[in-house]
């Protein structure tokens, strides 16, 4: 062939077109049908499906990562709980006498929107019990599909005092001395270290219900100590509910509580070993206005006075031995110098009378009964400003541990010829 003629061919040869199907981007390339219903995915461009060198790749032509997805679900005690759905789980408690653990019922309403996690606990006394058909109230009314955030309610913390009807654990120990507990120590520490650790560390913020101990009954009213901004939050929140400054003994939840970060409050309502629907209806109404405040239901208030009251309190004691008649009741308000009661002595009829030391109002009292000299019989708190008993309770917090040691059994120093005692073991100091 002529130079010229195969340099002709070869051109025509370079220049041809190549075949259709050849010449399709790989994008665009036939692909089989999709399948009724099924999402095709975006088709990626040519560079995008050309793998980078590994000389030229950076992590900008890295796939981006996919983001985890929260689980919506609530777990407690292992227990998976779904938005807006309730169920009961068991903590298991201490032990019984032939090793078996105690089962203890929780119940949770985990709600169908993402919120707080409010935890209400009664019966950390056994023998309290105003507190447990408060929280079974509260608990029973409330929609799960309409909740936002969780409640998680334990009707009756120390099960085995409350199945002997009894303030106490078996070992007489007070339950509510031992917070946050220690795994290694005394029964009554393991126990509290197992629901501190398992249950209360799991909330954003804790409601610890009590009555009054001793045969004294309390007017509705929530303790917290008022020197932390987050309690004081969470006190405002209770509608027309007493608020008193408490710092909180140590060994009590709520302290155990707050030491941890966590906002937590006593309420204190009525007296023991009895239900009282009065001081029920109002824990049932206040919890609901909380909950409310919290932003966790959508329910309308219905407190005639929309704020809470502060109080700073004293206590009335005995100077005389003898059966007690009181004249005012709870909630009364009195006058300074009023008579409150008289203790009469049986053997000799002499009689001697109790009166008020302040303008104020009945925040708790005993019930009649034989006194000694010493016994706390009035609890009077004098209303004042929220501001003023924050200020006060910064500056002088002490004078106020006085009715933790007189309503929730708190073993506090004894004043000269008091005859007061608290039937408990005082906590000292775990073995390691």
């Amino acid at each position: 062939m002529p130079t010229g003629a195969l340099i002709l061919a070869l051109l025509l040869a370079q220049t041809a077109p190549a075949s259709p199907q050849a010449a399709a981007p790989a994008e665009i390339r036939q692909s089989p049908p999709a399948a009724t219903g099924s999402v095709v995915p975006a088709p990626a461009t040519a560079a995008a499906a050309m793998p980078a060198s590994p000389a030229t790749a950076d992590a900008t032509d890295l796939p981006a990562a996919v983001e985890a997805v929260p689980d919506p679900g609530f777990v407690l005690l292992g227990r998976r709980v779904e938005p807006g759905t309730r169920t009961r789980v068991n903590w298991r408690s201490g032990a019984t006498f032939i090793g078996d653990p105690m089962q203890v019922p929780i119940n949770v309403v985990h709600g169908a929107k993402p919120g707080p996690v409010l935890c209400l606990t009664g019966a950390i006394h056994g023998d309290e019990l105003n507190g447990v058909e408060v929280i079974r109230r509260v608990l029973g009314a409330l929609d799960p599909t309409e909740l936002v955030g969780t409640v998680i309610g334990v009707p009756i913390v120390n099960m085995a005092g409350f199945s002997r009807g009894s303030r106490y654990l078996p070992d007489r120990r007070d339950l509510n001395r031992f917070f946050p507990g220690n795994p290694n120590g005394s029964s009554a520490s393991r126990i509290a270290f197992d629901f501190f650790d398992q249950v209360a560390c799991r909330c954003d913020a804790i409601v610890d219900f009590h009555t009054g101990s001793f045969d004294r009954a309390n007017l509705p009213q929530v303790r917290g100590d008022l020197r932390l901004s987050r309690v004081v939050e969470l006190t405002r929140g209770f509608g027309a509910t007493s608020v008193l400054h408490t710092p909180g003994a140590a060994g009590m939840l709520r302290r155990a509580a707050t030491d941890a970060g966590i906002p937590a409050v006593t309420f204190e309502i009525g007296a023991p070993v009895r239900l009282e629907p009065i001081e029920i209806e109002h824990g049932v109404s206040a919890i609901e206005t909380l909950m409310n405040n919290l932003g966790m239901t959508q329910r309308v208030r219905q407190w005639r006075e929309p704020q809470p009251i502060f109080y700073e309190s004293r206590w009335v004691r005995v100077t005389r031995p003898g059966m007690l008649f009181s004249d005012v009741k709870l909630g009364d308000r009195v006058r300074q110098g009023q008579r409150l009661g008289r203790v009469i002595n049986p053997l000799n009829d002499e009689a001697s009378e109790l009166v008020s030391p302040v303008r104020g109002r009945i925040l708790g009292m005993a019930l009649n009964q034989v006194v000694l000299p010493g016994y706390a019989a009035f609890h009077v708190g004098e209303e004042a400003s929220e501001a003023q008993v924050i200020r006060d309770a910064a500056r002088t917090p002490a004078p106020n541990e006085e009715a933790e040691s007189m309503d929730e059994g708190v073993a506090a120093p004894l004043e000269e010829g008091s005859t007061e005692q608290v039937e408990d073991y005082t906590p000292e100091s775990e073995p390691e």
